[in-house]
């Protein structure tokens, strides 16, 4: 088997810990924390969007990381800054001890462990399949938001928050030492080509072989991509996708029971969202390999829309059926996220630089996303509902969807092999 599948199992495996110790608990852990020390919601969401941040400076720095030692050293760095910064948050007892934790250590800890170092790998050993391949190893986040809800609020409810956080810290732990020692760099580093085909081109036809020729030609620089017009739009609309989508993840079950239903019931919500995050990454693989990346990234944020349109609805109604309906909705258009997104990323500006070109508007974009649920904390605290800021979340991602349909693809390099003298493209 082609050991970039091998990259993929440890991509699922990466996202689930990733997503687990991020924003897939951060809802989990709101309530009984607020409650417990006497804090404000606001204070709280203050240290998760501190995460979002550090991990977005972080990912400027690390992006070139990546692309000259591989994954590997970073993700050992990374399991023991976030298995370490989760257990001392189970000790703390004042805000500026939980935000300096939760913003720094495991802000750090998920940027080394996380989504950036993992498609970023995964984009260097696919091109052909990438598509199905990124798809397949962002499954990770759909088991975390499926599983995460059930089993953590349980251990919180039942144990309280901080064994909670020790659970957490443990699992990390556990799970991202084998990770690490599955990931390599690049194909090439072991003699292979990307997807699996031979670097003497046997058992590959000339239309593949011409494909990953191009695509590595046709890679932009960090210095080249940032003239374009096109890193810019899909900064922005990164930024507003991860704010819309942080905003409902951290505050997807406080939704959920300041409209009524029980703890268990938002639990099974957010389960529901996850469920579906896991259905469309099928329906995403399947359809990247047939329509243009751009329409359905457009369709994604679309999905988002109409779902936070039907919670919104749920909460006036009272209809539990109505609000799962409407996660479910959601759900399917988060699922593109991770696969559609990154997908367009190697599109636009090729694999082998990627990892210091996808780094270069991370800082940017993860402000806007880190504003997102600041945003819906702040608008909370100020009306006590969460009404407006579902409004909020709507239009964000009407904008992001907006700036991905004006940008456009760098233009090539190299338009065909035929172009080139073949001792250059062969180089």
């Amino acid at each position: 088997m082609f050991y970039g599948w091998w990259i993929v199992a440890g991509a699922i495996v990466g996202y689930f810990v990733s997503v687990a110790a991020g924003a897939g608990s951060a809802g989990i852990f709101l309530r009984p924390i607020v409650d417990d020390l006497g804090w404000s919601v606001g204070s709280f969401t203050l240290a998760i969007t501190g995460t979002n941040a550090v991990s977005g400076l972080a990912g400027f720095f690390i992006g070139p990381l990546v692309d000259k030692h591989g994954a590997r050293p970073l993700m050992f760095v990374g399991t023991g800054v976030l298995s370490g910064s989760l257990l001392l948050i189970s000790r703390v007892q004042a805000p500026w001890q939980f935000f300096l934790l939760q913003s720094v250590g495991v802000g750090i800890g998920i940027s080394l462990v996380g989504g950036l170092v993992l498609n970023i790998t995964m984009s260097k050993w696919f091109v052909l399949r990438r598509g199905w391949a990124i798809a397949l190893g962002s499954t990770g986040i759909s088991f975390a938001s499926i599983l995460i809800p059930l089993t953590l609020t349980r251990v919180v409810d039942n144990f309280g928050w901080r064994d909670g956080y020790v659970v957490l810290a443990i699992g990390a732990a556990i799970l991202s030492v084998p990770v690490a020692l599955v990931m390599r760099r690049q194909p090439e580093d072991y003699g292979l080509m990307p997807d699996g085909r031979r670097s003497d081109g046997v058992g590959t036809s000339q239309a593949d072989h011409d494909a990953i020729t191009l695509d590595r030609l046709n890679s932009y620089t960090r210095r080249e991509a940032v003239r374009t017009r096109a890193l810019w739009l899909l900064t922005l609309s990164f930024g507003c996708f991860g704010g819309g989508a942080f905003g409902v993840l951290i505050h997807g079950i406080p939704f959920v029971t300041e409209a009524g239903f029980t703890r268990s019931e938002a639990a099974f919500a957010a389960s529901v969202a996850g469920m579906a995050n896991l259905i469309a990454k099928f329906f995403w693989g399947y359809t990247l390999a047939r329509f243009h990346v751009r329409t359905l990234w457009v369709g994604s944020f679309s999905g988002m829309i109409v779902g936070v349109g039907l919670m919104l609805l749920a909460r006036e109604t009272g209809q539990l059926p109505l609000m799962l309906f409407g996660f479910f909705v959601w759900g399917l258009g988060f699922g593109g996220g991770v696969p559609l997104g990154e997908f367009i990323w190697a599109k636009y500006f090729g694999r082998v630089h990627i990892g210091a070109v996808r780094s270069i508007g991370m800082p940017i974009g993860i402000a806007f996303g880190a504003a997102g649920p600041l945003a819906v904390s702040t608008l909370f605290d100020a009306t006590g509902a969460y009404t407006w800021a579902w409004l909020m979340l709507a239009s964000v991602y009407v904008a992001g969807a907006v700036a991905v349909i004006v940008s456009r693809e760098p233009p090539p390099k190299v338009t065909s092999l035929a172009d080139l003298p073949l001792a250059a493209a062969e180089a």
